[in-house]
């Protein structure tokens, strides 16, 4: 039943996509997002209202983002994760929200909404949106569960050539970082830091290529290119549902890592504060809930609306969770700055090679 409305689901959103074409953008509302996030299907409430989607623009790391935006590019809407938020508002790149203004602020999850380096001066900066996991995602016809139970076989050369990594630093350091049994990043020595550059120099040794969205990954191993990669809930859902043989561990010797993301105002916004808080508050509806965990396979921040949603439907798109589980995460939270750019620029010189 499950897969039946799954299927029906991929139609509705695949006419979706082609109707959405003939929809205008609206000029007043530029979202600068990762690629996908422009699915009509998360803002409805938001197109019913204006007769118009927003624009999109697109970035393909927070980095990216960050840079373009300290040099004078120009949006309303921007779409970073935990880890990367303190370092936007100290830069003077997203502004202070006015939270009377978000109708279902008091239906977030706390956990998320009210860390402390999302907020400044007592003011909020960012409305966590979307949360998952990135895990060990492989071909259960080329490898068999055993063969992953440890994060090391992403440095086993019997690999070598089959293996994808996110081209994105903090997944990757939380790859790298979970190897060595550091489960808080926040708290990682020098020579922990270290430690997970040269586990992740091993793993480059073996690694096709570096993927940069899910549809991209998906396309790797539904051709059987790769087997193995360090993915996001999305390949798992959406290839399961289409009937790829593929599994999400989570539960490896080492565990995995969990992430939210979310929207941010910037402080250059050119286009209507309206509007802003119209797609905010379309963003948090229950509808937009349920369409992100049956799709996309993603946690929603609508902590109502995901206490509605039964345990078996979580599970099938790999969002349960459990004491171990929790236990095993290492969870994308904020870094302090040096290491976060250290990260960065250390991440660079492994996919060179160096």
């Amino acid at each position: 039943m499950k897969h039946l409305m799954k299927t029906a689901l991929v139609a509705i959103g695949a006419m979706t996509m082609v109707s959405s074409a003939a929809v205008a953008q609206d000029s007043e509302l530029v979202v600068f997002d990762w690629a996908g996030y422009e699915d009509p299907e998360f803002f409805t409430a938001y197109t019913a209202k204006h007769g118009m989607d927003p624009t999109f623009t697109y970035f393909g790391d927070e980095e990216e983002a960050f840079q373009k935006l300290r040099t004078g590019f120009r949006a309303d809407v921007v779409h970073p994760c935990s880890q990367s938020v303190p370092k936007w508002i100290e830069a003077g790149l997203i502004a202070p929200l006015d939270i009377s203004r978000i109708d279902r602020w008091d239906e977030i999850e706390t956990s998320f909404r009210d860390i402390p380096a999302f907020q400044k001066d007592g003011e909020y900066y960012f409305v966590p949106v979307d949360w998952g996991n990135t895990a060990a995602t492989y071909n259960t016809e080329l490898l068999a569960e055993a063969d992953i139970q440890s994060l090391y076989a992403f440095a086993d050369p019997v690999h070598k050539g089959r293996i994808s990594l996110p081209d994105n630093v903090d997944d990757a350091y939380a790859l790298g970082f979970l190897a060595i049994g550091v489960k808080d990043w926040a708290t990682a020595t020098e020579a922990e830091f270290e430690a997970a550059s040269q586990f992740l120099r091993d793993v480059h040794q073996n690694v096709r290529t570096y993927w940069s969205d899910g549809a991209s990954l998906s396309q790797l191993m539904q051709s059987g290119e790769v087997y193995l990669a360090w993915a996001w809930n999305e390949t798992f859902s959406t290839m399961s549902y289409e009937g790829f043989p593929i599994a999400m561990k989570r539960d490896t010797d080492e565990g995995a890592s969990s992430w939210v993301c979310g929207y941010s105002k910037t402080t250059n916004a050119p286009g209507s504060e309206d509007k802003f808080y119209d797609f905010i508050n379309a963003w948090l509806e229950p509808y937009t809930a349920e369409y992100i965990v049956t799709w996309w396979g993603y946690g929603h921040s609508n902590a109502v609306a995901m206490a509605g949603m039964s345990e078996a439907d979580l599970a099938a798109v790999g969002l349960e969770t459990s004491e171990k589980l929790r236990a095993g995460t290492l969870w994308q939270g904020p870094v302090p700055s040096a290491l976060r750019e250290a990260m960065i620029a250390e991440f660079e010189l492994i996919k060179a090679g160096f």
